[in-house]
Formats: structure tokens, sequence, C-alpha cells
């Protein structure tokens, strides 16, 4: 018994020394949309190769244009329940008679009797998350529809002395919601998936080590 004690602190002692790989991140490498350069016009003033318009403005609106997408992103989430319940039983048997005299044996009732029973439930449960993320990050227009909306597409990696930091937006923006600094809130993206991870020693020493997690797992409760 001591040596398995010994074995176990020992286990849980090496628990803090290893850790988890981190996960394989994303590849960032930034994928250029594809621009075909119109055709121009012989003798036009107006050429639509020369991105020249008398009224427009510097919102994006056409493929390979640049828009900043500022990250407001909130999440708050929370659930609770409360279940109870009882139940009771009562069952009560009179000694039948027979020929106007009750059934006795010895002087004892034969088929009188009774029946008690109840039972009681009561459980609850509450969860609550709350998430966040503000930032920016400078995206590229990858496609426009035919009704106006900017299939956008973007990603950021900043590297810092403990490690890198990866941010990812894509989705469907309606050029009514790009504000006059070119700029549009994440919550006006639809169709939106975005992503923000990093790694690094900072990120590794947030991960649980492996003999910990084992032990907190339902595998340690065989």
């Amino acid at each position: 018994m001591l040596h398995r004690l010994t074995l176990v602190f020992l286990l849980l002692g090496l628990a803090g020394c290893f850790s988890m790989p981190s996960k394989p991140q994303q590849d960032f490498t930034v994928d250029y949309p594809e621009y075909q350069e119109p055709t121009p016009v012989a003798g036009a003033i107006y050429s639509e190769a020369r991105g020249f318009s008398l009224f427009d403005d510097v919102k994006a609106h056409n493929v390979g244009d640049i828009l900043t997408v500022l990250l407001v992103e909130q999440t708050d989430a929370s659930k609770s329940s409360s279940t109870s319940t009882s139940k009771e039983t009562n069952v009560d048997n009179a000694n039948p008679t027979l020929f106007g005299r009750p059934l006795t044996y010895g002087g004892t009732p034969m088929l009188q009797g009774s029946l008690d029973g109840a039972s009681d439930f009561s459980g609850s449960g509450e969860s609550t998350q709350s998430n966040s993320l503000a930032g920016s990050v400078a995206v590229t227009v990858a496609h426009r529809y035919p009704n106006g909306n900017l299939l956008i597409r973007g990603k950021k990696l900043i590297t810092l002395n403990q490690g890198d930091e990866f941010v990812s937006v894509t989705g469907i923006v309606r050029p009514q919601d790009i504000d006059t600094n070119n700029a549009v809130r994440s919550d006006r993206i639809a169709e939106s998936k975005i992503s923000y991870s990093g790694k690094g020693p900072i990120n590794d020493a947030n991960r649980m080590g492996f003999l910990a997690r084992f032990f907190n797992s339902p595998w340690s409760l065989l």
C-alpha cells in the first residue's frame, strides 16, 4: 500500500512537468484575390481601368479593396434550472367478512393490511459563460455579389516576444454597413467566421499537463 501511495504522489508531482503539445495552427499564408484589369476603351474620357470616379468615395466596393473590421464581439450566456417532484401512496385493505363474521386466525385478522410509499426528488443546475474580443483587422474584398454585397476575408499574424497571436475574419458585408472611415463592425458581418488563437510559452503554460488531465478525466474513476 505504501508503494502505491508513493507512486501516486510521484505521478502527481511529475504532472506539472509535462504539458500537452499545442494544437497545430492553421496556415496563415495570405491568398490574395485575383484581379482582372478592365479593358481600356479607346477614345473615351472615362476609363474604368484608371479607377477614376467623380462621385465615388473611399469605401471598399471592388475585388481587392481593403476594408477595416472592428472586432466588437461580446457574448454572455446564463442558464439555470430547478426540478422538484414528490409522490405519496397509501393503500388500506380492510379484513373481509364471511357470513357476517370477519376472517381471523387465532383472533388475528387474516387479510387486513396497509401499504405506504413515498418518493421525493430535488435537483438544480446553473451555468454562466462570458467572452469578449476587441480590436481591429484589415481584410480584402474577395468577391462582389450581384446585389452589391461583399465577401471579405483577412488574416493577421502578430509576433510578440513571448509567442504569436493569430486573427482570422471571413464573412459577407453590406455596403450600407461600411462607415465613412471604410470600417465595419464585426457584428454587422453575415456568415461571419472569426478565429483568435496563439502559440508560444504563454499559451503552453495555460494548458494542463497530460497527467493532470488524466486524473481529471472519467478514466481515472474506473
